[in-house]
């Protein structure tokens, strides 16, 4: 058997074992030892090869390959902030890099920090033009700020000649061929965690800017991982189109998510036994005012939104009516969407909002929020300073059941039911009664790796039962 015939995973062996050996006569050799490193990586033994890019970087700080891989590794193992820094490293370093600075820019947009991104982003485009990863994340950075139409310009140099991209596959044995379907535009499901390369070997394609004269390139099973019906419409409908060029089984079929938008979903689940769901109205900017609110039936208290935006961005409380021209005036977009506010207060006043995973007819806890502010979200919640609020969410992680109560329990199955999805998730509240108060649900919950603090490793257990649900209903439905 030739070098060339041996499976992707023992050819990796092989040429480690190759460069390891060449390492010993050649110890100076820092090529070889980012080739070694990145072996490792692609080996999965990520430990072994985050030692050996801080051993490149001992002896040679500036290298930029190995500044740029370190920050890869460690953000797909969970230390983002030390993937941060290591691609700032790389900038300061190499200014005029445009990979440093486009993979710099991702983090910090990651992290919400758009106008810091956005300069990244445009950096790169200054010093290469055609680096459709820079255009990409721009336009979701220029979506996010409200110049659609800079956006829309962005999107196309990024994805009209790279509307298909094969993932690289390393495993040992034959691959699960997968298709997996995006939006160009965002409001994608984060896969990253649980399509292992060790297993799937995944063509990722933007339905948008795909060719229709062309066969899809082979494949065993469908993902659709377009998720935002109120985002990503036109993703959508053009990923419909795909999908009839194929035979093969289909997961998340896209005329199930286009039926979940915030208001459609809160219209029809609001007719589901021991389920709250909030009221709304979305209107232009114009019409966004108490007058035309109150001919609506929605009363103050209440939320204001731009549609398309999670994580709480564009996303205010308007507690009465002389307030709603304000908070008009702060949110982007031509439409917003007005929502009936429903109070999830328990009896210690603090906001407590459930996050649960519905993956192909089954239903994973992934975490409880506690927050002193009624916008509730895992990351800016006060788990971190408190052992008590740790202490609930680990009790919501092992029994579910018990602290939901048979009400609320009956509801998520109803919901899940009614979405007809095979990849979703809901956040939610509790009203004193159990019943569900329903803040959202749809495909494009996040599902995050804990960080690696020893606080967190509770957690651990119920989000890797997630991703092995998602890979198991991949392998299952495949043919």
């Amino acid at each position: 058997m030739g070098a060339g015939d041996w499976p992707p995973h023992r050819a990796r062996e092989i040429a480690l074992r190759e460069i390891e050996s060449r390492i010993a006569s050649e110890p100076e050799g820092l090529s070889l030892r980012l080739e070694r490193a990145q072996l490792l990586s692609e080996l999965g033994r990520t430990l072994e090869a985050r030692d050996a890019y801080l051993e490149i970087l001992a002896r040679a700080p500036s290298d930029r390959l190995a500044l740029n891989n370190l920050g890869t590794l460690l953000h797909s193992t969970g230390y983002r902030t030390a993937a941060r820094t290591a691609y700032a490293e790389a900038v300061a370093r190499h200014p005029k890099d445009a990979m440093s600075r486009v993979n710099l820019a991702n983090a910090l947009y990651e992290n919400g920090e758009l106008a810091a991104a956005r300069k990244h982003y445009e950096t790169a485009l200054n010093l290469a033009p055609d680096f459709a990863e820079a255009h990409q994340g721009l336009s979701y950075v220029l979506r996010e700020l409200g110049e659609t139409e800079l956006a829309a310009s962005h999107r196309r140099k990024g994805f009209e000649n790279r509307a298909v991209q094969k993932l690289p596959y390393r495993g040992e044995g034959a691959p699960v061929s997968l298709l997996l379907l995006i939006s160009s535009s965002g409001g994608n499901i984060p896969t990253r965690n649980f399509l292992d390369d060790r297993v799937f070997e995944t063509t990722v394609i933007a339905p948008e800017f795909y060719d229709l004269s062309r066969p899809l390139p082979d494949h065993q099973v469908i993902f659709n991982a377009i998720g935002d019906a109120d985002l990503a419409g036109e993703a959508l409908t053009a990923a419909q189109s795909v999908i009839a060029l194929s035979r093969m089984p289909v997961l998340n079929a896209p005329a199930a998510v286009m039926a979940t938008g915030r208001a459609e979903n809160a219209r029809r689940l609001a007719a589901l036994k021991g389920v709250v769901a909030p009221a709304m109205m979305t209107l232009s900017r114009e019409q966004s005012n108490s007058a035309v609110l109150a001919q609506g039936g929605l009363k103050f208290p209440l939320l204001l939104r731009t549609p398309g935006f999670h994580t709480g961005q564009h996303f205010e409380l308007v507690d009465r009516a002389d307030a709603m021209a304000e908070a008009v005036a702060q949110l982007p977009g031509a439409e917003l969407t007005a929502i009936e506010y429903l109070d999830a207060r328990g009896p210690d006043g603090k906001f407590r909002k459930y996050r649960v995973m519905m993956i192909d007819g089954g239903l994973y806890p992934l975490h409880l929020a506690v927050s002193n502010h009624w916008k509730v979200h895992y990351f800016t919640a006060d788990m971190a300073e408190s052992a008590e609020h740790r202490k609930e969410d680990a009790a919501f992680l092992e029994n579910m059941p018990a602290v939901l109560g048979p009400r609320a329990m009956t509801a998520l199955e109803q919901i899940q039911n009614a979405l007809g999805l095979d990849y979703a998730g809901i956040d939610f509240g509790l009203s004193p009664a159990g019943d569900v108060l329903l803040f959202e649900t749809n495909a494009t919950m996040v599902v995050t790796s804990p960080l690696p603090e020893p606080q967190w490793a509770y957690r651990r257990p119920a989000v890797e039962r997630i991703f092995a649900a998602v890979r198991r209903m991949l392998l299952k439905h495949r043919t």
